[in-house]
């Protein structure tokens, strides 16, 4: 997962939206999202690799999302697998502060990674690269392979244009989020981060949809809560190296559990 837009506690009928691309390279075995059978709380695409998830969503309103810290310096894949911490908060019985403490006792254990996690009612952040687990107040969040709201230009870019996407009507704003996750634009060199890959690597991963040969965005997914305790759900996967147009779409519609109407 590498883009992810969050708006929490921002609009009145909808507590919880966030747009996500996931970028991953094109041969690493993926299933998209679907309700688990060994557990049929989650709703969640799958590493086939490494076992975790990028992001879900459980029938009781747990959510989670990761992506990875993108540093030269340091190896990407070395250590505990980063779909572990989605999938141990989304299976397990920890509210969101102390899980993502206990995992801060841990977290060296990981490669860079940064975590969100949440209920209806609150959203946490942690990442490995920068100290202590934290609770998010109510805003509009960017989040790419930086720290949260590191104005890398996808992040800049893409938050702009969530923030205006929020503001439509209703029926209009799910494709808005899915137009912007789709935007293939490279950012100018100026503008481009210096993460020790080389600028040809940074050209290529500056836009917030990737297209390449070997590497490029997955899939993206649209999840919101509504007030009156509705989760929805909709997942586009792309076959490799296609482009946004050419995709399969799944949507998930459920009420979750244990959730008061009025959160």
């Amino acid at each position: 997962m590498c883009l992810i837009l969050l708006a929490h506690r921002i609009l009145p009928e909808y507590p919880l939206v966030l747009a996500a691309n996931r970028d991953e390279f094109y041969e690493r075995p993926t299933a998209s999202a679907r309700f688990w059978p060994e557990a049929p709380q989650l709703l969640a695409g799958r590493d086939l690799q490494g076992g975790g998830t990028w992001l879900g969503v459980t029938r009781s309103g747990g959510w989670a999302a990761v992506t990875n810290y993108r540093e030269a310096a340091r190896p990407m894949s070395a250590g505990r697998s980063r779909g572990a911490l989605v999938l141990n908060f989304l299976t397990g019985e920890e509210n969101p502060g102390d899980y993502l403490a206990a995992v801060a006792a841990e977290a060296q254990d990981y490669p860079g990674f940064n975590l969100l996690a949440g209920t209806p009612e609150e959203a946490w952040y942690l990442s490995n690269r920068d100290g202590a687990a934290r609770p998010l107040p109510p805003g509009v969040y960017g989040l790419s392979n930086a720290l949260l709201d590191t104005p890398w230009p996808k992040v800049v870019r893409s938050r702009e244009a969530f923030q205006l996407a929020l503001n439509l009507p209703g029926a209009e704003r799910e494709p808005a989020f899915f137009d912007l996750l789709s935007d293939r634009r490279e950012a100018p060199d100026a503008e481009l981060p210096d993460t020790g890959f080389g600028l040809e690597w940074e050209r290529l991963l500056s836009p917030p949809f990737i297209l390449s040969p070997g590497y490029g965005t997955r899939s993206s997914t649209v999840l919101t809560f509504s007030r009156s305790g509705e989760a929805l759900l909709t997942e586009r996967s792309f076959p490799p190296g296609e482009g946004p147009g050419a995709f399969e779409e799944a949507r998930y519609s459920f009420p979750l559990r244990s959730v008061q109407q009025g959160f």
